[in-house]
């Protein structure tokens, strides 16, 4: 097993008047973000956006898009009459396929001054020219337990779950709000990425540094055993399972 740790101070930074984007991967400016990929995972952006503000239209193609929001609230449009209001606790899936023009902003009016924090992820469909779309779900009464909810996945096991369908046959994301002093453990794959979205946890893994791992911190495992971790403060964790590389999951 290989690990690397991304310090949250070293994520990449962009912002500008209305948005602060800190990047596990580096997803704006002169980057490849195909080349950048761990395993199918070739963006994920924790990005804070004022009140009011937000994307306007722009256009994705072949790409399965997840959003995670922690904080505030987010509303989607898209060309293919989809209206969607997601908040804090709530993912959304789109699948842009053949193609889908959509914005994305903070619900909040400028006035209300209620700051929106999202974690938006990107991996690639297992096939191209999808019929574009979109689909939501409310995941804050599942995750109460504290133990790892499925919340996005294209693996035929979780078919059927409550989670949201991607098209990548070789993801799954996994969300948990551990409770302090409680072991969780996160499923083994050939490649895999933990991300501290709040709180502080620790690991079993040997190759990890002593030192908690904390909010923005992010962990890339590589052919891994399952990942056991405790929190030691209120935390929430979001973990991609996959099992294949970017370039075996790429469309042809």
């Amino acid at each position: 097993m290989t690990v690397t740790v991304i310090p949250a101070a070293d994520r990449h930074f962009w912002s500008n008047e209305w948005l602060s984007s800190r990047q596990s991967f580096p997803g704006t400016g002169n980057f490849d973000i195909f080349a950048n990929a761990h395993g199918v995972l070739a963006m994920h952006n924790d990005d804070v956006v004022d009140p009011g503000e937000g994307l306007d239209a722009h256009h994705h193609q072949n790409m399965e898009i997840v959003t995670w929001v922690v904080e505030g609230s987010l509303i989607h449009r898209d060309s293919h009459g989809h209206t969607v209001t997601l908040e804090a606790g709530q993912a959304g899936a789109m699948t842009a396929g053949r193609g889908i023009t959509h914005s994305e902003r903070n619900a909040a009016s400028r006035a209300s001054g209620r700051r929106l924090r999202v974690i938006q992820m990107w991996v690639p469909p297992h096939a191209a020219e999808l019929e574009p779309d979109h689909g939501y779900r409310d995941f804050g009464s599942r995750l109460a337990a504290g133990d790892p909810v499925v919340v996005a996945s294209g693996r035929p096991q979780h078919a059927g779950s409550d989670a949201l369908t991607i098209a990548n046959r070789y993801a799954a994301l996994h969300v948990a709000r551990p409770r302090p002093g409680r072991a969780i453990t996160l499923p083994a794959a050939p490649f895999a990425h933990l991300f501290v979205v709040r709180g502080e946890v620790s690991t079993s893994s040997r190759e990890l540094p002593r030192a908690p791992i904390a909010e923005g911190d992010a962990v890339r495992f590589t052919d891994g055993g399952e990942v056991t971790l405790e929190a030691s403060t209120d935390a929430e964790i979001l973990y991609w399972e996959m099992h294949a590389s970017f370039d075996a999951a790429r469309p042809a």
